[in-house]
């Protein structure tokens, strides 16, 4: 698994940048990703794929504890759809 750290160093050894440089890079793209998606816009990178904001709706559920009925709130989370060229991969 590589963790943001690995990626910097790869991102750099492939811009030919610093490592520094590099990392601001990666915070820029991953920050502007996620402002957008605090927005509910998409973002799609071609040849990659789309990250969109997904909204649940308030629902019924059960509490697995007691089995008592208990709303469960809307929320919103990240989500990814691959381009079919990542998934040919």
């Amino acid at each position: 698994m590589m963790n943001k750290s690995e990626l910097t160093k790869q991102v750099a050894e492939a811009a030919s940048m610093t490592q520094s440089e590099a990392g601001r890079a990666v915070d820029a793209v991953l920050d502007t990703i996620s402002s957008e998606l605090k927005k509910g816009e998409q973002v799609a990178l071609a040849g990659f794929g789309t990250f969109l904001a997904k909204t649940r709706e308030e629902r019924q559920g059960r509490n697995p504890a007691t089995g008592k009925p208990m709303t469960i709130p809307k929320k919103t989370s990240a989500s990814f759809k691959p381009a079919s060229v990542l998934k040919d991969l």
